[in-house]
């Protein structure tokens, strides 16, 4: 791998974030990193990479990606600092469990502007880069992408809008070889669910789920990038993911009804 090449992670101060960058600095790429807590990421940093590894192939930088002035601001310190992009990786994100009757309109807003715009507002800023070396943009998005997950609303639609714009986005591009890859990670071991807004808009502290049997943050990340080397299209991490596109396409009351049961087992559930 080029040790010129440059990767850009949102999210990255913990699991698949944290995860992609230490995969991506393994092969070999210097990376830019966001988080709203950098400090976070410099900690992981050190115990990994020498000081004068992180000097040379790391860039760490403060953003929310709500704000398309701080996405935009750490694309330009991006090129300033390594004078190139070839992945972006949009993995900055939230996850919720409330019913959509029940949760407040500023939670669901919430996740739409981390979720959706903060892909669109980093997307939308790195695209140039990204065409001059016909580079790589990625969404982490999930199977409730094409299955809507009963209380996870504002989250399932948060994933069919990033699968529907990196579409667009490949479509548009389709000439200029551009590289667009959805994957679609599957349940991960990770703190997004202890992250998880409630309806009132707080983190529920807890996992509602066992995480020993999940796959972990670092299979994620090893797969990612390799569907990046690969240049896959779309990328589904588990069997039930694929199964479940696949069945959805032709008996969609199925998998709804399959959704409901699943869903509506997890300890805590807003419905039975």
């Amino acid at each position: 791998m080029n040790s010129a090449r440059v990767c850009m992670i949102s999210g990255a101060s913990s699991g698949i974030g944290k995860a992609l960058a230490l995969e991506m600095l393994r092969r070999g790429y210097r990376v830019s990193l966001s988080a709203r807590r950098p400090e976070v990421i410099h900690e992981y940093l050190s115990v990994a990479l020498s000081e004068q590894e992180r000097q040379a192939r790391c860039f760490v930088c403060r953003t929310d990606v709500t704000q398309e002035t701080d996405c935009a601001r750490w694309v330009e310190e991006t090129v300033s600092r390594f004078g190139r992009i070839d992945v972006l990786i949009n993995n900055a994100g939230l996850s919720m469990r409330a019913l959509f009757a029940e949760c407040r309109m500023d939670v669901l807003q919430r996740l739409m502007d981390t979720n959706f715009w903060g892909t669109v507002y980093c997307s939308y800023h790195a695209l140039p880069y990204l065409l001059q070396g016909k580079g790589s943009v990625v969404g982490i998005s999930s199977i409730a992408g094409y299955q809507a997950l009963p209380g996870r609303s504002a989250y399932s639609a948060s994933k069919a809008a990033i699968q529907q714009l990196l579409g667009a986005i490949r479509v548009e591009n389709r000439k200029k070889g551009l590289h667009v890859m959805i994957a679609c990670p599957g349940f991960t071991a990770s703190h997004v669910r202890e992250n998880a807004l409630d309806k009132n808009g707080c983190p529920q502290g807890k996992t509602p789920r066992d995480e020993s049997k999940m796959m972990t943050a670092e299979r994620v990340a090893y797969l990612i990038a390799r569907g990046i080397e690969h240049r896959r299209r779309s990328l589904f991490l588990t069997p039930l993911g694929k199964i479940t596109v696949l069945v959805q396409k032709f008996w969609p009351w199925l998998t709804e009804a399959v959704a409901y049961s699943y869903m509506s087992k997890e300890p805590g559930s807003s419905f039975k």
